[in-house]
């Protein structure tokens, strides 16, 4: 196993402990330190781990060394091992109110689905056009969770909570002009939000919506 004791102590009895693996987040790591951890998770195949937040530099030194591994590069997320878990559970949502969402959406998405959850994505159903998120309300009200990725006014998590029983994540995302202050006018809106069961993950956090999603979502 590679040396990693200069900078970081991986935590390989989380999935016991918590039912869920450690992630790797990459931003702030270098590409040799974020090698040096894919080498060490190399030989344990046996839970699922995610590293996030993957620039292309980050994403390049993972690949080098786990040239199997999942990668989507628009969400900058890799899973090692590639395969995704037998779905069970609940099925988790995830909305994208606009085209500029997807990153954060998509982070969502995978995260759901290699914690072990059916997940499906809906995109660019935004508060602007009623009508388009109106028209998946069957999907909606499937779902055992809903993850909804919404920058600008950050209003759709309150809509969609006002039209299902299912518990809405709200991702606000840093998608808008100079009075969204980077995603805290959408933070703060959904912090807001009169439609009850919302919960609000911190903004562009689409890891932490889709874990807690599948948690969600998870067997009873």
């Amino acid at each position: 196993m590679a040396d990693l004791s200069s900078y970081a102590d991986l935590d390989l009895d989380r999935a016991r402990r918590r039912g869920y693996p450690e992630a790797v987040y990459c931003a702030g790591k270098t590409s040799a330190q974020v090698a040096g951890i894919a080498a060490a998770l190399a030989g344990r195949p046996g839970a699922v781990t995610l590293f996030t937040r993957a620039a292309p530099a980050h994403a390049a030194a993972v690949l080098d060394v786990l040239p199997s591994a999942f990668h989507d590069p628009e969400s900058g997320l890799l899973a090692w091992p590639p395969a995704v878990p037998p779905a069970e559970g609940g099925r988790v949502v995830v909305l994208a109110a606009g085209t500029s969402d997807l990153p954060y959406a998509r982070e969502a998405l995978f995260t759901a689905r290699y914690l072990g959850r059916e997940a499906s994505l809906t995109v660019d159903v935004g508060v602007a056009g009623l009508h388009r998120v109106l028209s998946h309300l069957d999907e909606l009200r499937a779902a055992r969770a809903i993850v909804v990725a919404a920058g600008m006014d950050g209003a759709l998590p309150s809509v969609v909570a006002g039209l299902v029983s299912a518990p809405v994540v709200a991702l606000p995302t840093s998608v808008g002009y100079g009075a969204a202050f980077e995603g805290l006018a959408a933070l703060l809106a959904m912090l807001n939000a009169c439609a009850p069961g919302v919960a609000v993950v911190n903004i562009d956090n689409g890891y932490g919506a889709g874990h807690l999603a599948a948690q969600i979502a998870a067997p009873r």
